[in-house]
């Protein structure tokens, strides 16, 4: 695995060791910065389910500003850490060793609003829907924000997820990538007004 471009690009990302962790190929974190790249002019990201902290690395190489990494295995961690330090991007980084809801949570009260989400749960957890549901009622998530949502091509999510919008989907063999793009909801005004006649 490696830094594919930017500021960091060809430096070698070190493994987590042991199976646990499914680090997202090259060639499929290619495909998805052709999709939502592939450079950025600023912004905040969060990669949640960070394994080796390959995808929020790569953003950073390509222009995010910082990058807030969460992971639950202690492993993770250290191999964040340690790529972090060989690709010079450690000042612009936030590791955190805790489980997704919590971490939400958290970051909720920091009050900060990520332009870029990596979501990649494990494959036999199928909640990448409740979590995106739960950034938005956090208030986590900048208008026009974008999440990158991985799992496996034999399952489906929904292509409207509260206030996300798919906008993009491929498959990779047994892994499959949606692309939602965050549309701020607004109350429409015409129901407010349909309450006012009906007290009349």
């Amino acid at each position: 695995m490696r830094v594919i471009s930017g500021s960091a690009r060809g430096r070698t990302l070190k493994a987590v060791p042991g199976s646990g962790t499914r680090p997202t190929t090259d060639k499929v974190k290619e495909a998805i910065f052709s999709m939502i790249g592939p450079y950025f002019d600023g912004g905040i990201v969060l990669d949640l389910f960070a394994g080796t902290g390959g995808l929020g690395i790569e953003a950073l190489s390509r222009g995010m500003d910082r990058s807030v990494f969460v992971d639950l295995e202690y492993k993770s961690i250290e191999v964040i850490r340690a790529n972090l330090t060989a690709t010079g991007l450690a000042d612009q980084a936030e590791v955190y060793k805790n489980d997704a809801e919590r971490a939400l949570k958290a970051l909720g009260k920091k009050e900060l609003l990520f332009d870029l989400i990596f979501l990649d749960p494990p494959y036999r957890m199928k909640h990448g829907d409740k979590l995106m549901l739960k950034m938005e009622e956090l208030g986590i998530v900048a208008p026009e924000a974008t999440v990158v949502l991985e799992y496996e091509s034999s399952y489906q999510y929904s292509e409207q997820i509260g206030g996300f919008e798919e906008i993009r989907k491929a498959e990779y063999g047994e892994t499959a990538v949606s692309i939602y793009r965050y549309l701020k909801q607004q109350e429409p005004a015409a129901d407010h007004l349909k309450e006012e006649e009906h007290h009349e």
